[in-house]
C-alpha cells in the first residue's frame, strides 16, 4: 500500500526532459571535464522531477554521427518497482556516448496501465532517419477515443490504444504527408505536421520530441494548461517540466529559465540553430493551479511565495474558527508538500499581529513512514496497519484541553483523512480537530492530467448530494447550479461529518480556502476547473456530463 505525501493519494502529472547538445563532443569533454556530459544531464533533469513519475521511466538518446550498420540510437525504459534507477543504470551502462539529442520521461499510470509498453518515450521506426519519430510529453487528452476512431478511418491500423502512441504514429504520418506534397526544408515538414494534427486534440499537453536526422522540438497546448520551461544557451537548448530541475542541473539562475509560450514550439536544426515558430493560436492562459498547491516542488522560487501566501490566506478564518482562543490552540501540517504553506500560516499569524502578542504553539505531529508497505489480505488487520502509515508526536497536545489545528494541501476523496490520519490525531485526545486545506473544496472531476475522473468519489459531491438529494443532482442540467445553493461553510459541515470515522472522539470541523483567495495567491496561474466546473477546452465539459451520466446510472469508470 503504497501512501503519497497529501492525505490523498492521486494519481497525476508526468515529466519530461529534452536536451539538445549544440557543441562537439570534445568542447563538453574539455569545458566540464565530462566524458558524458549529456546522459549526465539527463539523468539529474529527470531526478530532480522524480516525484512527476514513479511508474515507469524511459530515455531516448540518439548518436552524433550514425553509422549504417549499428543502431542509430538507444531507447531504455522500464516499469520495474524501481523504474528511474534502473533507467538510470542503464544510461550509466550504455556502450555508445557521442549522442547530441536526449530525451527523457517519468510517468504516473493515469489508468492503472503500467507496463513498459507504455512507457514514453514511443518511437515510430523507419529505415529513413528523417521518418523515425520519437516522443514524450506530459499530457491528458479529452478525446482520445475519437482521435483513435479517426486514425482508423484514415485506413491505419493502431496497434496500441496508448495515447502516447497515437500521438507519436499520427505526427510521423502527418510529417510523411507533408513530405510527399513537397514542404520546403525538414523543420517546415516537421512545422507543417504538428500544425496538422494539433489542433485536433483536445486537451493538456506538453510534448517534447526528436526525429532520428536530428531535429527536435517542444511545445504546449495554447492553453498552457501542462508547464514546459526551456533554458538556451550557446552550449545547450533544454526542455523540462519544472524549472528547478533545468536551474539544478545547468546552475543557472530563475530568470535564465523561460516558459514554454503555449501553443509556440521550440525547434532545434540537427545544426543546433534554434528558433521559435507559433503553431496555434494561444487561448486564454488557464495554467493547472494545482501545480502551484501540490505537484510542483516548493523549490520554484514563485510556488514557494505562492504557497507560502496560501497558508497565509488561512490565518484569519482559522483565528475566527478557534474563537481566537491562541492558549489552547496547537498548530500542526500533514507532511510532506503542505509544509511550505503551514510556514506561510505561521508567518501570518505572527507578522500580521493576528495572535495579538499571544504565543502561537506549533509542531509536527503527524511524521510519514515512507517505507511503510502492508499486503495483509484480512480487511480488519489491514484497517488497522492502514491507520499507522503516519507515526504520530506525543505530548505536545493537552488531551481534553487542546484544538488541534493540522494543515492539508487539499482533500479529494476524504479516505486517508478518515481511514488513517483521523484516528491518528484522536490518539492524542484533542476536545476538537480542525482540518484545513490550502484549495478549495474540490467539486468537479479532472481531465487535464490528475486522476480524479470519478465524480461519486469526490468527498464535496458527496457531501452535495446529502444537502441536495440525489433527485435534485438528477434533475439540474447544471451541477454548478446545485452546488450554488450553499455556502461553502455547508459544504464544509458535511465533509467535515463525512470524514470522521466511526468512534472518533474528537469533534471534526474542516476550513477551506476559497476560490477568492487562491486567485489572490495564485494571480498568474488561472486553471482552477476542478473547483469551480470553468473548464478551459470542450472536451473537459464533455467530461462533467458523462461523469454526471456515469454517477446517475452508478457506473464508475473514467470519463474520457
Amino acid at each position: 500500500m503504497a501512501v503519497g505525501v497529501m492525505s490523498d493519494t492521486i494519481k497525476h502529472e508526468c515529466a519530461v526532459a529534452l536536451l539538445r547538445l549544440r557543441k562537439s563532443a570534445a568542447h563538453y569533454a574539455a569545458t566540464y571535464g565530462a566524458a558524458d556530459f549529456g546522459g549526465t544531464k539527463l539523468s539529474l533533469l529527470l531526478e530532480k522531477q522524480h516525484n512527476r513519475g514513479q511508474d515507469g521511466a524511459g530515455a531516448v538518446t540518439l548518436t552524433r554521427t550514425p553509422e549504417a550498420g549499428k543502431p542509430a540510437y538507444n531507447e531504455l525504459k522500464s516499469a520495474s518497482d524501481r523504474p528511474l534507477a534502473d533507467l538510470l543504470s542503464l544510461l550509466a551502462k550504455r556502450r555508445r556516448m557521442d549522442e547530441t539529442l536526449f530525451l527523457g520521461h517519468l510517468r504516473y499510470a493515469t489508468y492503472g496501465r503500467g507496463d513498459v509498453g507504455f512507457c514514453h518515450p514511443f518511437v515510430h521506426k523507419s529505415a529513413r532517419l528523417k521518418r523515425t519519430l520519437f516522443l514524450a510529453g506530459n499530457f491528458n487528452l479529452t478525446n482520445t477515443r475519437e482521435l483513435f476512431d479517426a486514425y482508423i478511418a484514415l485506413g491505419k491500423f493502431p496497434e496500441s490504444t496508448a495515447d502516447g502512441y497515437l500521438i507519436c504514429e499520427w505526427l510521423a504520418s502527418c510529417m510523411l504527408k507533408a513530405e510527399i506534397d513537397g514542404e520546403a526544408g525538414r523543420g517546415r515538414v516537421l512545422v507543417a505536421a504538428l500544425k496538422a494534427l494539433l489542433p485536433k486534440l483536445d486537451g493538456a499537453y506538453t510534448l517534447c520530441g526528436m526525429t532520428g536526422d536530428g531535429w527536435s522540438f517542444a511545445i504546449r497546448d495554447p492553453h498552457g494548461i501542462r508547464p514546459g520551461f526551456a533554458l538556451v544557451t550557446d552550449d545547450v537548448a533544454v526542455v523540462a517540466s519544472e524549472r528547478p530541475a533545468i536551474q539544478a542541473a545547468f546552475n543557472c539562475m530563475p530568470e535564465d529559465v523561460r516558459e514554454l509560450v503555449p501553443g509556440e514550439a521550440l525547434l532545434v536544426a540537427p545544426d543546433g540553430a534554434v528558433r521559435f515558430e507559433k503553431i496555434l493560436e494561444p487561448q486564454a492562459k488557464r495554467g493547472c493551479v494545482f501545480e502551484r498547491i501540490y505537484f510542483s516542488r516548493a523549490n520554484d522560487a514563485d510556488i514557494h511565495r505562492e504557497r507560502k501566501a496560501l497558508g497565509a490566506a488561512l490565518a484569519k478564518p482559522l483565528l475566527a474558527a478557534v474563537g481566537g482562543d491562541l492558549a489552547n490552540t496547537f498548530f500542526s501540517y500533514i507532511p510532506n508538500s503542505a509544509q511550505v504553506a503551514f510556514h506561510g500560516l505561521l508567518e501570518a499569524l505572527w507578522t500580521e499581529g493576528l495572535a495579538e502578542g499571544h504565543p502561537v504553539r506549533f509542531g509536527q505531529i503527524a511524521v510519514k513512514d515512507a517505507k511503510f508497505r502492508t499486503f495483509i489480505a484480512d480487511a480488519a488487520a489491514r484497517r488497522e496497519f492502514y491507520q499507522h502509515v503516519y507515526d504520530v508526536t506525543y505530548g505536545l497536545v493537552r488531551p481534553g484541553t487542546d484544538t488541534l489545528v493540522v494543515l492539508d494541501d487539499s482533500i479529494v476523496r476524504g479516505n486517508t483523512m478518515k481511514n488513517a490520519i483521523l484516528p491518528m490525531l484522536d490518539r492524542l485526545g484533542p476536545k476538537r480537530i480542525i482540518v484545513a486545506s490550502s484549495a478549495p473544496p474540490i467539486c468537479y472531476p479532472d481531465c487535464y492530467g490528475i486522476d480524479m475522473s470519478t465524480l461519486g468519489e469526490l468527498v464535496a459531491f458527496k457531501a452535495l448530494v446529502n444537502l441536495a438529494g440525489e433527485a435534485a443532482v438528477r434533475a439540474a442540467d447544471d451541477i454548478r447550479a446545485v452546488y450554488a445553493r450553499y455556502p461553502q461553510e455547508a459544504l464544509s459541515a458535511e465533509i467535515a461529518r463525512l470524514i470522521t470515522p466511526p468512534g472518533m472522539k474528537a469533534k471534526v470541523d474542516v476550513v477551506f480556502q476559497t476560490v477568492k483567495a487562491l486567485h489572490a495567491c495564485c494571480p498568474d496561474t488561472t486553471g482552477d476547473w476542478y473547483f469551480t466546473g470553468d473548464y478551459p477546452t470542450p472536451g473537459g465539459v464533455r467530461v462533467l456530463q458523462e461523469a454526471r451520466a456515469n454517477y446517475l446510472a452508478h457506473r464508475d469508470g473514467r470519463s474520457y
